[in-house]
């Protein structure tokens, strides 16, 4: 499993964590598309904010490993501003490539990219 060095273990403050340091021993977690339901909780869109934020700053437009990010977090962006970057794709695999999908982001995080 790929460890992703300088990306940020949690959100400050918070318990919302975005990495894992270990693999699974019972198997890795699937990636799975979760529903973003216009009335969740202010510090969970702070959250996705914020993710979405260190995977731009990291990553850009290019295809990037799955590794240590963690499935749980990935999900909420899995399937719309987080895509596979490679067909077949394996939900369940460390080594799995993703993309960033940069139109899809700035609709849903503007504030990632700042004014203009």
């Amino acid at each position: 499993m790929l460890k992703h060095r300088g990306f940020p273990g949690r959100l400050s403050g918070t318990d919302f964590q975005f990495i894992i340091r270990r693999p699974n021993p019972k198997g890795v977690t699937p990636l799975t598309r979760r529903e973003r339901f216009p009335d969740r909780r202010p510090p969970d869109k702070r959250a996705d904010a914020a993710f979405m934020t260190a995977l731009w700053e990291q990553f850009g437009a290019e295809p990037f490993e799955r590794g240590n990010l963690d499935a749980g977090r990935l999900s909420w962006l899995f399937g719309r501003e987080v895509i596979p970057a490679t067909d077949p794709f394996d939900v369940a695999d460390y080594e799995a490539l993703l993309v960033i999908d940069e139109a899809v982001v700035r609709a849903s995080f503007p504030d990632i990219f700042g004014a203009g």
